[in-house]
């Protein structure tokens, strides 16, 4: 029996959409990852890039569960000494709730030079709109 593997120069990209409205960071982060990296397709090859790109909107009205919301922060270095800072998930889901959702989705794909570029793929929004309905973006279920 042969083994199938993908090159990037025959991987068929589709467009989703996904509305985060109501739905669980954690929850929508791990299946837009999986979507990103190509793993809902028959031709799936850990080592090429072949997933689609993904649209995420109403990212403010996604929801974190029990006390996350009050106890979870999100810290990042400046790069200086004593430069760590920190900002509560309440305030970021308020201010920068598209932020916190990709990173969500970036803390789910691989940390190489792959995972950069499936990154790039992945489109977040705060509202309901979206400049890219040249694309026919299809509706992703969440199951």
């Amino acid at each position: 029996m042969k083994t199938y593997m993908a090159h990037a120069e025959t991987v068929e990209r589709k467009w989703y959409v996904v509305d985060a409205a109501g739905v669980p960071l954690g929850r929508l982060a791990s299946r837009v990852a999986s979507v990103l990296r190509g793993k809902n397709k028959p031709t799936f090859t850990p080592n090429v890039d072949c997933g689609d790109f993904v649209i995420i909107i109403n990212t403010d009205k996604a929801v974190l569960t029990g006390k996350k919301l009050e106890n979870k922060f999100y810290r990042y270095h400046t790069g200086y000494i004593g430069g760590l800072k920190e900002i509560s998930y309440k305030k970021m889901m308020e201010e920068k709730s598209d932020l916190a959702v990709y990173e969500a989705v970036k803390g789910m794909l691989p940390k190489n030079s792959l995972g950069r570029v499936m990154l790039k793929k992945l489109k977040v929004y705060k509202g309901a709109e979206h400049n890219h309905a040249a694309q026919k973006p299809e509706v992703l279920k969440l199951d």
